[in-house]
């Protein structure tokens, strides 16, 4: 009851027409909270989003409410002419004391947008076509970000895909072994260490900073009911400078396997190749355009490291006792890090052939 108290509490602070009605639990984020509100206003029903921003992982909820006015306004400036521009864009609602964020009484950062109506999002992809519309959605979100102009945007969490960090953090988690679990998971850290040579190889191929999303898992963008398009990228805590190939090899560990990221039947797992040519084409049919020739060099590279990256993040947690991510089972963070690292399996005997589509396509 006082977590129902606390949400109607938050969605009454923002600038919403009508009387709040109900609030429900939404989406399958592992961070944030988030809740579809709804209010009612002569007669009608009108849905909002609300989120509870967790101040645990984001330090300064403030530096990221700031990214996120700044890059939905560019976004919504750069799409004002397009049919259906409202939709394409999140559009925050002002608290009521004109902030773009509500701190209530216990320090908890609150935001809200209006919601994207007849769209949903995806935990899975179906099918290829969906595959190019959710790639060509983040290739424009970058394409149409390259223009936002100064000052940097903050780092919403310092060096979030510095993987050569995250396998030192995992080495301080195995050494440390608080939860006692490392005798549980020997072969995961054999494979880990295995493979500890390609954590830097991004970092050091001297690519130019972008504005990326950091997190392009096929479930972040809203796909139209009618017309199947990409039309809105959403999730946007972690959108900060970084390298464009993190974006894509997001895209490459969440939507070219046809399993769950926590599925527990490894045989289930695999990279699908049509579905990383759906990928490439979409994304490159809107980023290509000012890609260097060395960050569509490593595309199909990246997809490996930042699975890798994942799974190392996910097998540092279990060791930790599951101290960051959402877990809602026994050895869920296990399961996630077992997922992340058959896929790379399944990449490695794919490489070169993936390498030499996205030549192909990038000429």
């Amino acid at each position: 009851m006082k977590e129902e108290r606390n949400v109607a509490a938050a969605a009454r602070q923002f600038e919403i027409g009508g009387e709040f009605s109900e609030a429900q639990p939404h989406g399958s984020g592992h961070i944030n909270d988030t809740y579809l509100l709804f209010f009612r206003e002569q007669g009608a029903t009108h849905s909002y989003i609300l989120q509870r921003i967790n101040h645990n992982i984001f330090k300064n909820p403030a530096a990221l409410m700031e990214n996120i006015q700044r890059v939905t306004a560019h976004l919504a400036a750069k799409v004002a002419d397009e049919p259906d521009s409202k939709r394409r864009v999140l559009r925050l609602i002002s608290a009521r004391d004109g902030r773009a964020w509500h701190v209530d009484e216990e320090g908890n950062h609150w935001r809200a947008y209006k919601f994207i109506e007849n769209a949903r999002s995806y935990d899975a992809v179906e099918s290829p076509a969906q595959a190019f519309e959710a790639a060509r959605a983040f290739g424009r979100f970058q394409q149409l970000l390259a223009s936002l102009p100064p000052p940097r945007l903050h780092d919403t969490i310092p060096d979030f895909h510095h993987a050569p960090k995250r396998f030192k953090a995992l080495e301080g988690a195995i050494e440390a072994d608080t939860a006692g679990r490392a005798i549980l998971v020997k072969q995961e850290i054999d494979f880990a260490m295995a493979r500890k040579s390609i954590t830097g190889i991004l970092l050091e191929a001297n690519l130019p900073e972008r504005v990326t999303h950091n997190d392009t898992k096929f479930n972040n963008v809203m796909m139209d009911d009618v017309t199947g398009e990409g039309i809105c990228v959403i999730d946007l805590d972690t959108v900060m400078p970084g390298l464009a190939p993190y974006d894509f090899g997001d895209m490459v560990r969440t939507t070219t396997s046809p399993a769950l990221e926590d599925e527990r039947d490894l045989s289930k797992v695999t990279m699908q190749f049509p579905m990383f040519e759906a990928l490439v084409r979409g994304y490159l049919s809107t980023a290509g355009g000012f890609l260097t020739k060395e960050e569509k060099g490593l595309l199909a590279f990246s997809g490996k490291l930042i699975t890798f990256e994942l799974g190392v993040r996910f097998l540092t947690d279990y060791l930790r006792g599951d101290t960051y991510f959402k877990v809602h089972r026994e050895g869920h963070n296990l399961d996630r890090c077992r997922t992340q690292f058959r896929l790379i399996e399944s990449i490695e005997q794919q490489q070169e052939k993936m390498d030499r589509l996205v030549e192909s396509v990038a000429s």
